[in-house]
């Protein structure tokens, strides 16, 4: 039974400080993420009259970083995934630094330009994982055909707040996918406090679980309020894990262990039918 596969979404929680990355990568990779995931973009890139261009300046992943990060990743034994925010950033991933995934953030789902880059690129990145927050299914569709070429694209449903209210959670959206879309595996992108969410997605038919990571709550940035601490990670790793195997593989049928007691079970008080 394959297992869950957890990316850990780093993000820009390291607020710029990269010692404070690289321990992030670790303590992830040690708590049992599969993947570590990050944001690439450049700050020439950003619209300056943003009023959060100097945060997004402040926290936007040097090339150098990349190419580490990526080399520490290997060495812990776990996957290097960034989310490309323009063309340019797209191909610095797939062309130079030769990320075999790639992650579609919401925001870029209506981005032709980059997911044709990355379409371009299908003989190295063999996988995409698309979140879905703000997209609706024909846009979904839309994005599916810009990345025709790619042999594997994951679809994550997603709600883009942070945190997410229970109230906007919508996780039957993932059988809702999983319908829509039956050639696609489909997981879930968490801005949920907590990880019943995660869990709730699981028992709905995600295999794939992608949730923020923080060392802190309280570290400067928008997106910590919805992430998970080291020992929340290491607690889904196993929940996830557990759930998978309470699951099962939905056939209806008595256990070997039933059967050993089948018959004097039901003849213990009356006759069998």
């Amino acid at each position: 039974m394959a297992r869950i596969t957890i990316i850990a979404e780093i993000g820009e929680n390291h607020h710029g400080a990269w010692d404070i990355a690289a321990s992030m990568l670790e303590a992830a990779a040690r708590n049992g993420a599969d993947i570590v995931k990050f944001q690439s973009y450049l700050p020439e890139e950003l619209a300056k009259d943003d009023p959060e261009y100097e945060w997004f300046r402040r926290v936007s992943l040097p090339d150098a970083q990349h190419f580490e990060f990526k080399q520490m990743a290997e060495d812990l034994g776990v996957e290097f995934m960034s989310a490309p925010f323009t063309p340019s950033r797209a191909r610095f991933l797939c062309e130079e630094l030769g990320c075999r995934s790639v992650k579609v953030a919401s925001p870029v789902v209506t981005n032709a330009e980059t997911l044709d880059v990355i379409n371009s690129c299908a003989a190295t990145v063999k996988h995409v994982y698309i979140s879905t927050g703000m997209a609706t299914i024909d846009e979904i569709r839309t994005a599916l055909q810009h990345l025709d070429r790619v042999e594997q694209v994951t679809i994550l449903h997603c709600v883009t707040q942070y945190p997410v209210p229970a109230r906007l959670a919508n996780l039957r959206c993932i059988p809702t996918l999983a319908e829509a879309f039956p050639s696609h595996v489909i997981g879930y992108s968490d801005h949920v406090v907590g990880n019943v969410a995660c869990l709730g997605a699981v028992a709905l038919g995600a295999t794939v679980l992608e949730k923020h990571f923080t060392f802190s709550r309280h570290l400067p940035g928008t997106d910590h309020a919805a992430s998970m601490l080291p020992e929340e990670l290491a607690l889904l790793r196993r929940q996830a894990d557990e759930l998978l195997e309470l699951l099962g593989d939905g056939v209806k049928r008595p256990a070997p262990e039933e059967l050993q007691i089948r018959d004097i079970a039901r003849s213990r008080f009356h006759d069998p039918v």
